[in-house]
């Protein structure tokens, strides 16, 4: 897959029972950095709160995750908040849900419920789009292959993200992820007037370096 779906932007909820208050902030972040200057911000803005519980997950795979209960008992606060995010089926983002103590114990099964609930709350209100998953295809090459380079990028419909020129030209390229490799490969048959079949991993093209990086975005 070449996309995962993540927050457009930042949202909000609020759950109170018997008297205590719930507030939640949901981000969208990119890395751990970032998602704990938000758990800071949110300490800050909410400085009257013993508790700020708080749930991250990153990138498109199922290992980059953090949940924290912020001296709540352990697994009333962090894990319910993941929970939600993992339920939305969303990353790159952030919930920190902070705590108005209203002077009843709720008790552990209440507050699971009062976490996951301001959680749940706060991604309803978000609205959702797609992070695409891109590969980096830079492309340097001597004018005398100007004419081939451009003729490969019109005959494969590819456009450039950025392009250079000095001592030697340099295009960029940014590809899906899944379909990089093969695409490098029709463009270096392209460019070289071969059959794609002729193009190898050791392949290359007098002139032209290939420089392949991930990019993230």
């Amino acid at each position: 897959m070449d996309q995962y779906s993540v927050p457009a932007g930042p949202a909000a909820g609020e759950f109170r029972d018997r008297s205590s208050k719930f507030v939640a902030a949901l981000y969208h972040v990119q890395d751990e950095a970032a998602a704990l200057d938000a758990v800071a911000e949110q300490a800050r803005i909410h400085n009257r709160c013993n508790h700020h519980c708080y749930a991250y997950r990153l990138g498109p795979g199922p290992d980059r995750w953090r949940a924290n209960d912020d001296g709540e008992p352990s697994g009333t606060a962090g894990k319910p908040i993941l929970g939600q995010i993992d339920k939305a089926g969303l990353s790159d983002i952030l919930i920190v849900v902070s705590r108005y103590f209203g002077g009843t114990k709720l008790g552990t099964s209440g507050l699971i419920n009062a976490y996951r609930e301001a959680a749940r709350l706060a991604l309803e209100e978000v609205t959702v789009t797609q992070q695409l998953l891109l590969t980096g295809v830079r492309l340097a090459f001597g004018y005398a292959l100007m004419t081939p380079v451009m003729s490969a990028l019109s005959q494969l419909g590819l456009e450039m993200a950025d392009q250079a020129f000095g001592e030697r030209a340099e295009v960029l390229l940014e590809l899906p992820e899944s379909t990089a490799s093969a695409t490098v490969r029709e463009l270096q048959a392209a460019i070289a007037g071969v059959y794609v079949e002729e193009v190898g991993d050791d392949f290359e093209v007098e002139g032209l370096t290939v420089l392949v990086t991930p990019t993230g975005d």
